[in-house]
């Protein structure tokens, strides 16, 4: 295992589990002291200081960033990773839905973004990756909600990465395919067959299964190094070639 981050502070959102403590666990292991967002501990125990965080709340994230001022003026490294999903269609969704989605997964990165800023522009190398999804570009059914806050999370990203390349802060996302994380495994049990739901997500997917937390998370990881200092506004699939490839059935 490589030392990369050796010496550099990150911060994860949603690092209980998942997606964002496969980060965590991949960022500790290569020498940073990671500080995770999440509204319980999860599994970061052993690889990342919990810091008990709402981010759909803007007074509770600016109190998250107290408490981590307490450990360090620095953050090198800002992961916004946390999310929810939402099944159906325009006609099943509900204005309440809609605020609750658009808030958590898009809201929420302005947010601790911007409550990070001071941190980052401490650090000689500072990055940020924000987790969107394969569903902002291309079109899946019954994912109308969730699809346009992905949509909105590429966007922001991009938007970000121009507003911060003066100051050398680099910005990227990664879109990763449907994950087999237990986030899915929560969506999945609201489907009335979730078996053969699976079976639709894995077969949807050009290499017949579903991408694992540990992939997405080596391409965040890949984004936020140092190393990447010419990467900014990239946007990086990680999806079994969902977006890309059409194959012959």
């Amino acid at each position: 295992m490589s030392e990369d981050f050796k010496g550099l502070t990150a911060v994860v959102s949603g690092a209980g589990s998942g997606i964002g403590l496969a980060v965590a666990r991949s960022l500790h292991a290569q020498g940073a002291r990671v500080f995770g967002l999440d509204l319980n501990v999860g599994e970061m125990s052993g690889v990342a200081t919990w810091i008990p965080c709402d981010v759909g709340d803007t007074a509770k994230v600016d109190t998250a960033f107290e408490q981590i001022a307490t450990h360090t003026k620095t953050i090198d490294i800002l992961i916004n990773n946390a999310g929810i999903g939402a099944i159906g269609t325009v006609e099943d969704s509900t204005d309440e839905e809609w605020h609750r989605v658009l808030n958590i997964n898009v809201v929420s990165m302005s947010r601790v973004s911007s409550a990070a800023m001071p941190f980052l522009r401490r650090s000689v190398c500072p990055s940020i990756v924000n987790t969107s999804s394969v569903a902002a570009t291309v079109g899946l059914p019954s994912r109308a909600v969730y699809s346009a806050s992905k949509g909105a999370v590429m966007s922001l990203t991009l938007a970000m990465a121009a507003d911060g390349v003066k100051e050398k802060i680099r910005v990227n996302c990664v879109n990763p395919g449907t994950a087999d994380t237990p986030w899915i495994g929560r969506l999945l049990a609201q489907a009335s067959d979730p078996v053969a739901e699976r079976e639709k997500l894995q077969a949807r997917q050009p290499m017949g299964r579903l991408v694992s937390p540990e992939e997405v998370a080596s391409a965040i990881v890949y984004l936020a190094n140092p190393a990447q200092g010419s990467t900014t506004g990239t946007v990086l699939a990680v999806d079994g070639g969902m977006n890309g490839l059409r194959l012959p059935h």
